[in-house]
């Protein structure tokens, strides 16, 4: 996803703003009547928890955010029809949706579906659209809904083994953008579960047919298995006629892979990957952040999988599981001049080669705890995080705005307010979530909401302007430190 960089103050101009001022960080919700959709659930912890604030501008921005994926990108739901309930949730300014950002932009309200029979359809209806989106094809990142102009990346050179050696495009009607990476696939499962989890056994999403072929929602899970093993295989075992190749004529080198297949991996048991969480190719081709996502959605996968009577599948989501984890504590753990012992690499080849960074989006190395890899107080993460948050990553940027990180999709100086909130749901002291929390006020250059980067010297230049994935997770920061510091943000 690449968008330009909207610049509404001079720079430096933040760094004197007074951030008390009435019209900094206004309400910015739709009109009720131009809502995409309503949840009473959602509505009525806002109107609860708004007037707790200690910091009125915090508790506007939390308003704002929360229920911006609602609010302005649920592009269509439907809740009669043979594959209903169906819901197809775009990223906020691209008319797509991706299985990362989707998933993403409704896991803060997971924990109001028992209670809310709209937000129970909705979210049904996305784990549906996700599971036939996999069925069409496990290699894709973004889908668009049918009937929609054809996309931007038609072009795009990308294949899939044919008869007697030969290729076949691999772009359809459907696919908005065909990079692989493995994270979006972790995010199908880890979707399916938390929502299993949420609304109970006793219910259709998972039983019923997800498209016209009558495939369900197990059968996308095991094609997710299926297809993370054919990814474990080394370079060499792939021979001439890997089973997925991408390329893309481009001014942006991250953009496209060299040859289509990017570096050469050795065999880990991890999973290679095309492209990272960013949209951006990998340097190295197996993304331990993105890894440890998977190891933790495939375990989670497996559980849903057993209560559907599908124990076989349920064991090789397992076994696969194991085979990753050992994989990252093998060739992941690495030496780092920077650190007194062993930290996290963001990825490695399998030929003893690591590359130490973080990119801002999840999963990242940061925010590896916000999935259940490990906690906060593994000290294999303390060592990373604190390596993390500082020169020794190249894309760990300090200015007047604040500190954060970013990554090479917006290039050097601009802080993702997503390392922000990660930094948060991470941080051990209440002190440093305090710190984090201002710079969040502070990186929305007041206007009410987050948005995908920012200059480290001034929030006015910042790109996306309606980022919905950004929005959720502040808002799912803010619900979480409701539950478990409430002192910081409550009077």
């Amino acid at each position: 996803m690449r968008a330009g960089v909207c610049v509404i103050l001079a720079m430096g101009a933040l760094a004197t703003m007074p951030w008390a001022a009435a019209d900094c960080n206004p309400p910015m919700r739709p009109p009720a009547n131009q809502r995409k959709f309503a949840s009473q659930a959602v509505d009525s912890i806002i109107a609860s928890y708004q007037p707790k604030f200690k910091d009125a501008q915090l508790g506007q921005i939390f308003a704002n955010a929360l229920p911006n994926t609602l609010d302005t990108t649920v592009f269509e739901h439907t809740t009669s029809g043979e594959l209903a309930p169906d819901t197809f949730i775009i990223t906020g300014d691209i008319t797509a949706m991706w299985l990362r950002d989707s998933a993403n932009q409704v896991a803060p309200y997971m924990r109001f579906v028992s209670q809310d029979s709209g937000l129970f359809s909705l979210i049904s209806g996305l784990v549906r659209r996700q599971a036939r989106q996999v069925l069409v094809d496990p290699y894709a990142n973004a889908h668009q809904l049918e009937g929609s102009p054809p996309s931007p990346h038609t072009d795009d050179s990308t294949s899939t083994p044919a008869f007697a050696g030969t290729r076949v495009g691999a772009m359809g009607p459907t696919i908005f953008e065909r990079k692989f990476e493995i994270d979006t696939l972790a995010n199908f499962l880890h979707l399916s579960a938390s929502f299993f989890a949420a609304a109970g056994k006793d219910q259709p999403t998972f039983g019923a047919p997800v498209n016209a072929a009558g495939q369900t929602w197990a059968d996308a899970a095991e094609l997710v298995i299926d297809t993370l093993r054919t990814q474990q295989a080394s370079s060499e075992e792939e021979g001439g006629n890997p089973p997925y190749l991408f390329q893309r004529t481009t001014s942006q080198p991250t953009d496209s892979l060299q040859f289509g297949r990017g570096a050469p991996a050795a065999r880990t048991g991890m999973i290679k990957t095309g492209f990272r969480p960013s949209d951006d190719a990998h340097t190295l081709p197996f993304n331990i952040p993105g890894n440890a996502y998977v190891v933790v959605a495939l375990r989670e996968a497996a559980a849903v999988l057993s209560a559907l009577g599908r124990a076989d599948t349920a064991a090789s989501a397992l076994a696969l599981a194991d085979e990753v984890n050992a994989g990252i504590l093998a060739f992941g753990v690495v030496n780092h001049p920077g650190a007194n012992g062993t930290v996290l690499a963001y990825e490695v080849d399998g030929y003893g080669n690591s590359y130490f960074m973080d990119d801002a989006n999840l999963p990242s190395l940061l925010g590896i705890p916000v999935y259940g890899w490990t906690n906060t107080t593994d000290p294999l993460y303390m060592r990373t995080r604190a390596l993390l948050l500082s020169k020794a990553n190249p894309y760990y940027f300090s200015g007047s705005v604040g500190q954060g990180t970013g990554g090479p999709h917006d290039g050097l100086d601009r802080i993702w307010p997503m390392s922000m909130v990660a930094r948060a749901s991470t941080a051990l002291s209440d002190q440093e979530v305090l710190s984090v929390l201002e710079q969040l006020k502070g990186s929305t250059a007041c206007t009410g909401l987050m948005h995908e980067s920012i200059n480290k010297n001034s929030a006015g230049s910042y790109t996306r302007p309606w980022f919905a994935w950004a929005n959720s997770f502040f808002g799912g920061l803010i619900l979480d430190l409701a539950e478990t510091r409430p002192h910081l943000i409550f009077a």
